[in-house]
């Protein structure tokens, strides 16, 4: 496994939509456990692909220890309920803003076995979710904040 680079704001690619993992082989894999290290290296809860300069369709989230979930082709099929929290972004540090997510969300994603599961998360898990998700399309969280938070606001 390795450490990678985090894409910062700024660099291009974060706006790009990213392109559908067809094939689940030894080069998805690894970047699978790359990235998971890569999120925990960071103190985050969820990478997407494109943060590491990659434009495949593939995030990670973690918001229970030792439990990530690594999400190929996620697409959220169900929303329920509003949540109204704070939100940071690894590519975005030193930033947070108040966001409008759903409460709970499922997503169908694929796992590195090849096979289709769902997954329903809500609170953390939900905001994380959707959060990375908007990444494969190019949306960073501060496009959907209702505000942005000034750090002396920001609780550490």
């Amino acid at each position: 496994m390795a450490k990678l680079n985090i894409v910062k704001e700024g660099d291009p690619i974060l706006r790009k939509k990213s392109r559908p993992v067809e094939v689940i082989d030894d080069r998805i894999k690894t970047l699978a456990a790359d990235m998971v290290e890569t999120m925990r290296a960071a103190n985050g809860c969820g990478l997407a692909a494109v943060q590491v300069g990659k434009l495949r369709r593939m995030v990670v989230v973690e918001v229970e220890e030792d439990k990530p979930y690594i999400m190929i082709n996620p697409e959220i099929i169900k929303r329920e309920g509003k949540q109204n929290e704070a939100e940071g972004c690894l590519s975005l540090p030193d930033q947070w803003g108040i966001t409008d997510r759903p409460m709970t969300v499922t997503v169908r994603y694929t796992k590195l076995d090849g096979k289709q599961y769902t997954v329903t998360g809500s609170g953390l898990a939900a905001r994380a979710f959707c959060h990375e998700i908007d990444h494969l399309d190019g949306i960073l969280f501060k496009d959907n904040a209702v505000r942005m938070l000034d750090p002396d606001e920001v609780e550490h």
